[in-house]
């Protein structure tokens, strides 16, 4: 009796320690916390290492920099060099000038009414934007009685960090009681619904430490810890959702406790690791797209993802072991409820099974469905989030939009054109002739010539909007044009083309790395290497259908009402638009692993391939759509937001977990695979040649 009571302590003594040490380990992130959010920067949406990076420099090295502020205000007499004399004494700003200070008639308005003072900001970014509403309220305060009118890059990113801030916080509310209803109905207990929140609090938490070191060597922006909560949440519910259903079923099945636990940990468990790693596989590519941002979402997501996968195996274990039957304590539903998690759904048997009846015509109509929805991804068109992403009615874009409409040279419409070389400068004034011929161009001058330095900066007017293609043809026509010495085109405009143009120089590689990590991965984990193909082919056609939608909704503003309104800009940003590919990819990845796990394994029970389908679209059914309902409700707050940023994001994770885990899981995907028969499972057999094997001969009896 003492060996076995000894025997059963031992599990528990280790469940015991490894809840203290993840106790320890969320205390330890929330101290490091502020810590981790003071080392996060902002920004991060242009490219790095582009021609317009480097005609930014050489410009600002020249004199001519580029604003971070502008600010806009009634001509009056001595008004606007009243602001340059008080902007010029704050520690904060590098460049300050106006028409006054230098003679440039581009910072009038038309008619003479306004004029604008341009501000260049030290530091950082991250520097620059928290500089900003100091710099602001000095200006007012030197003309209180005229009203100074704010915008440029610096004073944009803070308006959208600040109401981005407030908008996930009204979101988290509104998500949160109808994200705990799903999770009841989901896991039939008050207590087993509360796990996954301590795997994802957990796993977001400890990601944050993590963050914060790897901001001391690269770059990484604050929307890092947005990817982390958003793929943390998601997988967080899914490795402990699919973990505790095969634990309740194998106790359903007269199991212990710890032998349903190890028999979790061998099927659940396996699917869970290869997860993470496929998961991992995919994000890792986005690595090679020189944009800060995108680069500091992949980390977050590999990040989280590991931790999230870990947490799982080892903490709703010792959880489940030290509650025992209290686990699936204080079921409000228990009444009313038919089946348990873990328990066959009979709803999801049938649509299997009237799949797999007729393969060709259900995977077909699904598939002309999603391809038309899919159609207008053709259409896209890639940007940079500007303060059109704000309500028009907010501060920074009416003001943006009142200097575009009395300007003729609105800030960030103007190109930066930089030329060095002996025949710069005197060549310049003929350069600036031939440049304003240009279609696209509407005006042209010098603004400085450095015959010491070889070196001339000319600025031209592109009228049309950054993103735009009339903008692209303006940028690329100057980069084409000959110059009198080494040519570096800058401005936003330059930096939009560059980022859109480096994103889809990059695209090939990325998915070509990610194609090749997913098939390798999927076929270890099938053993097949029909399955990855076609896991890989389904994955496309699922994250075309959601893109296609987004491109819809936000690029051309077909049903923006719907949402509450947004400024339609006809482009799509970058790194938003990527990020949310990765997370729809994501979960993609990840229901495909518990999907082809469980029609793997009844497969190898049964032998027979409908039979396998069936059986682990009923097993798994329910699950995915439990959890793409948790995932879907969380993210779909978000259209709630004033940003159309935050309003992209949450609809297109919400549209890409819906259509995946009902349309592709519950039909595509058995109708491939029932279409497909059993060369699901198939695999390249290796022979060796009959010269190279090993013969043993039996050997003589000495008898």
């Amino acid at each position: 009796m003492r060996e076995r009571a000894l025997t059963q302590q031992g599990p528990r003594q280790r469940a015991w320690w490894i809840i203290l040490c993840a106790g320890l380990a969320g205390v330890a992130a929330v101290l490091l916390a502020p810590l981790a959010f003071a080392a996060l920067s902002t920004g991060g949406a242009v490219a790095t290492g582009t021609e317009a990076e480097r005609a930014r420099q050489r410009a600002e090295h020249l004199g001519v920099p580029a604003p971070d502020l502008v600010l806009a205000l009634p001509h009056r007499p001595e008004g606007a060099t009243r602001v340059v004399r008080a902007l010029a004494r704050e520690p904060d700003v590098r460049a300050v000038w106006s028409a006054g200070t230098t003679g440039d008639p581009w910072l009038r308005s038309r008619d003479g009414r306004t004029e604008l003072v341009e501000v260049r900001l030290r530091g950082t970014d991250k520097d620059r934007k928290h500089a900003a509403p100091q710099v602001v309220a000095a200006a007012r305060s030197a003309v209180p009685g005229l009203k100074v009118a704010a915008s440029g890059e610096a004073w944009t990113d803070r308006a959208v960090d600040e109401t981005v801030e407030r908008d996930l916080r009204r979101a988290e509310v509104l998500a949160a009681p109808a994200l705990f209803v799903i999770l009841v109905l989901a896991y039939g207990s008050l207590v087993s619904a509360a796990l996954p929140v301590l795997v994802a609090g957990l796993a977001v938490g400890c990601t944050l430490p993590v963050l914060g070191l790897l901001a001391r060597a690269v770059d990484m922006p604050r929307p890092a810890v947005n990817a982390a909560s958003a793929i943390g949440l998601g997988l967080a519910v899914d490795y402990s959702l699919f973990l505790l259903a095969r634990v309740r079923e194998e106790t359903a099945r007269g199991a212990g406790l710890e032998a349903a636990l190890a028999a979790a940990r061998r099927s659940s468990g396996r699917s869970v690791v290869f997860s993470a790693f496929a998961i991992t596989a995919c994000l890792a590519p986005v690595l090679l797209v020189p944009v800060p941002l995108l680069r500091a979402l992949s980390m977050a997501g590999m990040v989280v993802t590991v931790l999230a996968a870990v947490i799982a195996l080892t903490v709703l274990p010792a959880c489940l072991l030290l509650l025992g039957p209290r686990a699936g304590a204080w079921d409000p539903l228990a009444r009313w409820r038919r089946t348990l998690t873990g328990e066959a759904s009979r709803c999801w048997r049938r649509t299997a099974q009237a799949v797999t009846a007729r393969p060709v015509w259900a995977g077909g109509l699904v598939t002309v469905l999603l391809v038309l929805l899919a159609t207008p991804f053709s259409q896209v068109r890639l940007g940079v989030v500007d303060e059109r992403t704000l309500p028009p009615t907010t501060a920074a874009p009416a003001a943006a939009e009142r200097v575009r409409s009395e300007f003729a040279a609105p800030p960030d419409r103007i190109l930066t054109v930089v030329v060095t070389g002996p025949e710069a400068t005197a060549g310049a004034a003929a350069y600036a002739g031939r440049l304003h011929a240009l279609a696209g161009l509407t005006a042209v001058r010098v603004a400085r010539s450095l015959p010491a330095q070889q070196a001339a900066v000319l600025l031209a007017v592109a009228p049309a909007a950054p993103g735009t293609r009339a903008c692209d043809d303006a940028v690329r026509a100057v980069r084409n044009a000959p110059a009198p010495g080494d040519l570096a085109v800058g401005g936003r405009a330059a930096e939009v083309t560059d980022t859109a143009d480096a994103i889809v120089a990059a695209l090939p590689w990325c998915l070509t790395s990610l194609g090749v990590g997913l098939v390798l991965l999927l076929g270890l984990f099938t053993r097949s290497v029909v399955a990855p193909l076609k896991a890989l082919a389904v994955a496309a056609v699922s994250l075309g259908a959601s893109l296609g939608a987004l491109v819809l909704i936000f690029q051309e503003g077909h049903g923006r009402t719907l949402l509450g309104g947004f400024t339609v800009t006809h482009v799509l940003d970058a790194s938003t638009l990527l990020f949310v590919l990765l997370i729809t990819l994501a979960l993609s990845v990840d229901y495909e692993v518990f999907l082809l796990g469980r029609i793997r394994e009844e497969y190898r029970r049964c032998g027979d391939n409908r039979t396998a389908i069936v059986e682990g679209i009923a097993r798994t059914g329910r699950l995915m759509t439990s959890a793409a309902l948790a995932v879907a409700l969380s993210t779909a707050a978000m259209g709630t937001s004033d940003v159309a940023l935050l309003k992209l994001i949450g609809i297109g994770v919400a549209l890409g977990a819906l259509v995946d885990a009902a349309l592709v899981r519950g039909v595509l995907v058995p109708a491939v695979m029932s279409a497909l028969g059993p060369a699901n499972w198939w695999a390249p057999s290796i022979r060796i040649p009959a010269s190279r094997q090993l013969t043993v001969r039996p050997e003589k009896s000495e008898t």
